[in-house]
């Protein structure tokens, strides 16, 4: 049973300026050690950052209690697994509240833009 759907949309010069303007304070409050790793590990890091950026909105969006429900950024990491294909890993109080939950996530990108489709569902019992 789907629970909550969000979708976010970004601009990947914004996340660029952002972090241009407020380098490692921004990635640290927003990204896990591992999300800047990934990233980092990329010839242009900036597009990976705004898309996990954008499943991290995506996901608050499906949330039924949404930014006051207590949801941080960090309770939500975005992974890849062997294939590719983008997972999330919920940490703190958002781990809490979606227990007996799954979230689907779906990215896409162009040049200019990343966009992040969020799916929570409730795992049956």
């Amino acid at each position: 049973m789907i629970e909550g759907i969000g979708v976010d949309v970004v601009e990947i010069a914004r996340i660029r300026r952002t972090i241009d303007q407020w380098s490692g304070t921004f990635l640290n409050r927003v990204f896990t050690e591992q999300e800047i790793s990934y990233a980092q590990s990329k010839k242009n890091p900036t597009p990976h950052l705004a898309a996990r950026f954008a499943v991290k909105e995506a996901v608050a969006k499906a949330l039924t209690t949404g930014w006051s429900g207590g949801f941080r950024w960090k309770d939500v990491e975005v992974q890849n697994n062997s294939s590719g294909k983008p997972c999330v890993i919920l940490n703190g109080h958002v781990r809490e509240l979606l227990k007996g939950s799954r979230i689907l996530v779906s990215i896409s990108h162009s040049e200019n833009v990343v966009i992040a489709f969020a799916i929570i569902e409730k795992e049956a019992s």
